[in-house]
């Protein structure tokens, strides 16, 4: 092998770890983004809820139909779920109940997936970074049947 090959290879392998590391910026916004989700929700703060969401969020549900047994998506939009949460959202949901967890499970440059527990159900968020911010992308969402 080239001596002049080895430099390069050696660049390349640590240049893409500096430039995909995360940040305890990045890491604080992440968590500040699904606060504002969650938090949002339990207040009805629609602003706060909006702040956090890209304009093309899909959150989706995977269930099952009761007449056939066969598994379909809820699929809830941004503008659904501000709106949701304008008319109240999780307000009804007793403070005690009121979880907020959030575990950021990876970054990777400009893209994160988060857990929140909310205690009733858990969220599973894909963030991206978009014009500067962290803003969810993508919802999957699941019942915890222990809180039912």
């Amino acid at each position: 092998m080239s001596l002049r090959i080895i430099p390069l290879m050696l660049l390349m392998l640590c240049s893409g770890k500096f430039l995909l590391a995360q940040t305890q910026a990045d890491s604080t916004a992440i968590s500040n983004t699904a606060l504002d989700y969650i938090e949002g929700w339990y207040s009805g703060d629609a602003e706060r809820m909006e702040r956090a969401l890209h304009p093309r969020l899909a959150k989706r549900l995977v269930t099952e139909n009761p007449e056939n047994g066969r598994s379909y998506l809820v699929v809830t939009s941004a503008l659904e779920l501000v709106q949701q949460t304008r008319r109240g959202g999780g307000q009804s949901t007793p403070v005690k109940e009121r979880n907020t967890g959030v575990e950021i499970l990876d970054i990777y440059g400009n893209a994160a997936s988060v857990r929140v527990d909310a205690g009733g159900w858990v969220d599973y968020m894909h963030m991206a970074t978009w014009n500067g911010e962290w803003k969810i992308i993508n919802v999957l969402w699941e019942l915890n049947p222990n809180k039912m």
